[in-house]
């Protein structure tokens, strides 16, 4: 099936079907405060705004104004979207009635039921969402640190300055220089994500700089797409790439920032520019509720997204630990209309359907060489379940592989009006 605006807009979570029960007179509105306008907390505020009618006093709170897509950043990085395409702002669900508020959260109170903000305020709610996305595990990558090596080596894996800072570092890369990249282990954001960069990466450098290099440092046995990417690289970039797993020093890197080195099993490598992906863990906001495991994620009801540490909480999208979906835009957006139906069936007595949830992740290897993987899901006990999937096929012709590109530009339009109105 192929998906564009339309389809995927009209074929979210029965978004049409969908009646809330009016609130009842005399009672202050039931008030769900949303932390994280991403794609799974900016979707949850949505459709709880849309489908309740007014019924629900609804707060939305993110850090930043406008909201960088990171899904789609690594095309911006192979020169095929502007920077501008992927930031969109929260004026229509401002319209709708929700309440955005640009400030950062840094404490929850469950007992008390409050959110307090760095600006000093503090906010009550009935229901919490909790969508902060990842944050990185400190000490993941031996000599690296955030606060003070993201501007040397950065991870742009939280889309914006650091997204801009990789394009330019690979753009001004010295004539045969090396391009390495530290992949991160599982689990993290986007799984294709890394190796999808490393294709636009070897897109513009086979342009502008064909003699460079590029080296990928993996502490993993194998990724997603594997066989895809890999078909592609030899298609397209012939010798400039080369992969490099646990069994060959990939899972045992230190990075020396200061010296533009790497350190494998010993011996160093110099290189010119370096992009670090750390190991993940759920946003801060989500240990400081009190809400993760020893694993640094969320654990979550497989049927509504709700936390399995508080009722009245929900995390959504890459911080929650929900069983086989990946940490995804599609996921984040799939699993913030069941967690909206549920809250709003709980408030408001609404009908609550079967949850179920979708993913697809596209990725592109080189112009018009577009290839996806993606699956259904249903809830089971232990956890969400993978039911149905598939992928790409190597081999594929180029019109196929031009339609599923063209099939992911029509997701992207979709699924931005979907989140943001």
């Amino acid at each position: 099936m192929r998906l564009n605006r339309r389809h995927f807009i009209g074929t979210g979570l029965a978004a049409g079907t969908l009646l809330a029960a009016p609130a009842v007179w005399g009672q202050t509105k039931p008030r769900v405060v949303v932390i994280g306008a991403g794609a799974g907390g900016a979707t949850c505020a949505r459709y709880l705004a849309k489908d309740a009618a007014g019924a629900l006093d609804i707060t939305l709170i993110d850090a930043n104004p406008i909201y960088t897509t990171c899904f789609f950043s690594n095309l911006y990085i192979g020169g095929f979207r502007d920077f501008e395409s992927l930031q969109h702002g929260y004026e229509k669900l401002s319209a709708a009635g929700i309440t955005v508020l640009t400030d950062l959260a840094t404490g929850v109170d469950r007992a008390a039921k409050t959110v307090t903000l760095k600006s000093g305020a503090v906010l009550p709610w009935d229901r919490l969402v909790l969508s902060p996305g990842i944050d990185f595990k400190e000490g993941s990558v031996p000599g690296w640190s955030l606060e003070s090596h993201a501007e040397i080596m950065p991870h742009a894996y939280k889309a914006g300055p650091q997204t801009q800072l990789l394009k330019k570092m690979v753009e001004e890369l010295p004539e045969g220089g090396t391009f390495a990249m530290v992949a991160p282990p599982n689990p993290y954001r986007c799984p294709p994500g890394p190796y999808e960069r490393i294709s636009m990466v070897a897109h513009v450098l086979k342009q502008k700089n064909p003699k460079a290099k590029i080296l990928i440092f993996d502490p993993k046995e194998k990724y997603s797409k594997q066989p895809l990417f890999e078909e592609g690289w030899a298609r397209h970039y012939d010798g400039m790439i080369d992969w490099i797993g646990p069994d060959f020093g990939g899972g045992a890197v230190e990075v020396r920032p200061e010296t533009m080195e790497l350190v494998i099993d010993g011996e160093v490598q110099k290189v010119d520019a370096c992009n670090v992906i750390p190991g993940q863990i759920a946003g801060k906001i989500a240990a400081l509720a009190g809400v993760t495991d020893d694993k640094g994620w969320a654990p979550v009801d497989p049927f509504s997204m709700r936390s399995k540490t508080d009722a009245n909480v929900w995390v959504l999208g890459d911080a929650s630990a929900q069983g086989d979906m990946p940490k995804s835009a599609f996921s984040a957006n799939s699993q913030a209309k069941v967690a909206a139906m549920a809250i709003r069936g709980e408030l408001l007595g609404s009908r609550v359907f079967p949850a179920k949830y979708t993913n697809t992740c596209w990725s592109l290897i080189e112009t018009d060489d577009g290839v996806k993987v993606g699956a259904s899901y249903e809830p089971t006990a232990e956890k969400i379940a993978s039911v149905e999937s598939f992928i790409s096929a190597t081999g594929e012709d180029a019109a196929l592989r031009k339609a599923t590109f063209e099939e992911s530009l029509g997701w992207y339009a979709g699924i931005t009006a979907d989140i943001f109105g």
